[in-house]
């Protein structure tokens, strides 16, 4: 047996603060302090964060760690992290190991350069961490990193994980009420459950520090498609080469020892592109994690000389890179909310909760949407390996059989011929769905959970999961509120779910998404179609959205637009920087490599037409280069003029960022790839995409 796989159960967790860890190392009374604040939400007194934090570290300098940092999720979407020694003066020119209840539940980093949405201003650095003792503190790096939540002197909530947190208590808190009308009186929490699919591709690091676009914006902002690209369809599933398979297997280990459950690995449809897939766990852990796992994703890969790239669109004429959101709710005493049961009580209560699920998609379709909004995602939305940008849910051939059925109050055609009437006895068992998967669904139903296929590759998994748990605690709490005054529950139930599947029957959709016809039968139906992140960024503010996420105390006011206000400006300055990119490219590379090669030509030429040997090639080739060229220079000028009109506004701005920049880059980016085309690969002054795809 591999060596790796006998110390699994050892290696796992084994870089973790974990629930056994702290059951070995503290005092009975406090394990159990700490077990009560994370089940019910009370506060731990300092004595018992002493205890917590002087084992803490005890165990992290056991493991070689010699600092501590609050690890936190600012609006960036990346993680932030400021470290301090474990050292203290001791006299005499030595110096303690010392690490206080006080330091681990709070700290103070310096705020101002952090997005905020107008928060704050920037003179106000102030910022606070404050430990999250539902999450597990872990060892990174030597130092010890403790999840956090961060907010702002005024107690704005400057972070991603303060909103999550949030939702999850919400939705918990209306699907316990749900659970009691159903006679459930022992569950005391309902968690979501979260496992994302994370896809991104592996190149040669000596190519990709030859090309300024990789290095700068982390996607090729030029190239010609090359001889080969997917068309085969041998690398989806394919054998993994040696070089990646030793790749993946210490991402694995360096995952695993971190608690990270990597479970799955395997290449993905385009040359150099794979995919990762966890086991799933809680949503605090999970988005926690994913943050991780495309972190240490990107410095595994430099151990290996290779490069991870996460942009949703690396390189175009291929697949670009999405991330699977997997998301179910599950109680406490280990019950899947959305799984089928075998009694007609468990599938009432099943059905009710699919009800709610299928109308927040519907009623909040728009604010969905803007969740997976950003400049990266819109190179892929729509394409052969992503959803199109319509809001629709896949349920199967079976579970929408039965919902068909309650609608029309008919015979359901499945197990048995029999009318449903949700509530009582007679309610049939509803099959484990057997029909195929739908790839091209947004949000499709598989069995057990629901699958959010719109996410992009480099985003964090937060704000789609703070959306989806909060959209379910506002209609389960609409459910409850109506049934909980009903006279008579199974009647009300039954009329319920049959209302709500009728009001949002348009929101399911099992066909084939890529079809244009699909897009004019959304149009026909009321569906937002919002193509583009201009498009989608608005709704994050629209009245109904707003209203929602205050109403169910996930954001204030100030919370959501600050975070529309943030997302909006990061569309300008991603676009902007891609462009002024792209205009040194073309200057300072392009156009004098192509100039040298069509210079060489004329030579030849030359040369020939001395001799009185025909030329063609080079005449012709030259003539073209000489034409393009002149395209190439125009549009890289219109390009630059364009840079420096953009509107102060930043809506104005994103718009015409959409409308104008987007229109200019790929102008001049057609010039360039023919130019690729026709230069001699001598001459072309940087990597070209046969290289890089199939250089691992």
């Amino acid at each position: 047996m591999p060596e790796t796989v006998k110390k699994l159960p050892e290696l796992f967790g084994s870089l973790v603060f974990n629930e056994d860890t702290m059951k070995e190392r503290l005092s009975a009374p406090t394990y159990q302090a700490w077990k009560q604040c994370v089940s019910q939400g009370s506060s731990l007194n300092l004595s018992t964060a002493n205890e917590i934090a002087e084992a803490m570290k005890q165990w992290a300098v056991e493991k070689g760690a010699t600092h501590y940092t609050h690890w936190f999720q600012p609006m960036t979407g990346v993680t932030a992290e400021k470290h301090d020694g474990f050292l203290s003066p001791a006299g005499g020119g030595k110096v303690l190991m010392e690490f206080s209840g006080t330091e681990l539940v709070r700290g103070e980093p310096d705020a101002s350069s952090f997005p905020s949405g107008g928060l704050r201003a920037t003179f106000e650095a102030r910022g606070y961490t404050a430990w999250d003792p539902t999450s597990f503190a872990f060892i990174k790096e030597g130092s010890l990193c403790i999840p956090t939540v961060f907010c702002s002197y005024s107690g704005h909530a400057l972070d991603k994980k303060t909103p999550l947190l949030r939702s999850m208590d919400e939705v918990s808190r209306q699907a316990v009420r749900i659970l009691r009308l159903f006679g459930d009186k022992e569950t005391r929490r309902v968690t979501p459950q979260v496992g994302a699919e994370q896809e991104y591709f592996l190149i040669d690091k000596v190519l990709y520090n030859k090309r300024k676009d990789l290095r700068l914006t982390g996607r090729t902002l030029f190239g010609a498609k090359p001889p080969r690209g997917q068309e085969l369809d041998d690398h989806y599933y394919g054998a993994i080469k040696p070089r990646v398979a030793a790749y993946m297997r210490d991402l694995d280990e360096t995952l695993w020892a971190m608690g990270v459950l990597s479970k799955t690995k395997h290449n993905e449809v385009a040359p150099s592109q794979h995919e990762m897939a966890p086991l799933y766990c809680d949503a605090n852990t999970a988005c926690d994690q994913n943050q991780l796992v495309m972190e240490m994703m990107k410095k595994v890969a430099d151990r290996h000389g290779l490069v991870c790239l996460l942009h949703e669109k690396p390189f175009a004429g291929v697949n670009g890179s999405g991330k699977h959101d997997n998301w179910s709710l599950s109680t406490d005493t280990g019950k899947n909310l959305f799984k089928p049961g075998s009694t007609p009580a468990q599938n009432a209560q099943f059905l009710l909760f699919l009800a709610a699920f299928l109308k927040g998609v519907d009623d909040y379709q728009d604010f969905l949407r803007a969740t997976v909004a950003f400049p990266g995602n819109d190179h892929r939305l729509g394409a052969q390996e992503a959803p199109p940008a319509v809001l629709s849910i896949f349920l199967g051939e079976e579970l929408n059989g039965v919902v068909e059925s309650i609608i029309q109050g008919t015979d359901f055609q499945g197990t048995k011929n029999r009318t449903l009437q949700i509530g009582v006895d007679v309610l049939p068992a509803i099959p484990q769905d057997t029909t195929d998967r739908n790839r091209t669904s947004p949000m499709a139903f598989t069995g057990n959970k629901f699958e959010f296929r719109m996410l992009g590759s480099s985003q964090s998994v937060s704000g789609p999961n703070i959306a989806l748990n909060t959209i379910m605690a506002e209609e389960l709490g609409l459910f409850a509120d109506e049934l909980e005054s009903a006279a008579d529950f199974p009647s009300a139930l039954n009329a319920l779910i049959r209302r709500t599947f009728t009001e949002h029957r348009r929101i399911i959709f099992n066909g084939n998404g890529y079809d244009d016809a699909w897009i004019q039968e959304a149009e026909r139906r009321g569906l937002s179609n919002f193509v583009s992140t201009a498009d989608a960024l608005p709704m994050y503010t629209a009245g109904k959205n707003v209203d929602l996420f205050v109403r169910q105390g996930i954001y204030t006011e100030a919370e959501i637009r600050a975070r529309a206000e943030i997302h909006i400006e990061n569309y300008t300055v991603v676009l902007t920087m891609e462009a002024r990119t792209m205009a040194d490219m073309i200057r300072h590379e392009i156009l004098p490599a192509v100039s040298n090669y069509s210079a060489e030509l004329c030579r030849r030429a030359f040369q020939k037409d001395a001799l009185n040997v025909p030329h063609d090639y080079e005449t012709d080739c030259a003539k073209e280069i000489g034409e393009l060229s002149d395209n190439l220079w125009a549009a890289c000028q219109r390009l630059e003029r364009d840079l420096t009109q953009v509107p102060q506004g930043s809506t104005q701005a994103m718009v015409y960022c959409h409308d104008v920049i987007v229109p200019g880059m790929k102008e001049a980016r057609k010039y360039a790839d023919r130019l690729e085309v026709l230069t001699d690969a001598a001459y072309w002054p940087f990597p070209v995409y046969d290289q890089l795809l199939f250089s691992e």
